[in-house]
């Protein structure tokens, strides 16, 4: 059985790539100027990414016109969308098998001799409360 980290798609995986299809795939469409400003990057990387994205498969790109003014709308194709889904997968599954959840993998604090996580604590004014 191989690790989850072997279904992390190389494509999706880099942080801004990952941002702007986990964007995509909340919606049918985006216009370029929503998903830049969404995303908090400048036009020319976000330009970049979209260029990889889209030499993948995994991004659709649309040009038009709002009046005088051109425009750009993006959305992941059905490819794109399946592959977004199965690295967002993999990544649960790697947390999972962290946390011990998974029925593939041994507890990590037997396997490794940690102990379990500390227990969650809440702050409040008055100081902490567990």
């Amino acid at each position: 059985m191989s690790h989850a980290r072997t279904r992390l798609d190389e494509i999706i995986h880099q942080p801004v790539r990952f941002s702007i299809a986990a964007v995509l795939a909340a919606a049918e469409e985006v216009e370029f100027g929503v998903l830049r400003d969404t995303v908090e990057v400048s036009d020319s990387l976000l330009s970049r990414q979209l260029s990889l994205l889209e030499q993948a498969g995994y991004v659709h790109v649309r040009k038009g016109y709002v009046g005088k003014r051109p425009r750009t709308w993006l959305s992941l194709t059905a490819a794109g969308r399946a592959a977004f889904a199965a690295h967002v997968a993999a990544l649960q599954e790697i947390v999972a098998q962290a946390r011990g959840n998974s029925p593939s993998a041994a507890s990590p604090a037997a396997r490794t001799g940690l102990a379990p996580p500390a227990p969650e604590v809440e702050l409040t004014s008055a100081g902490p409360r567990a």
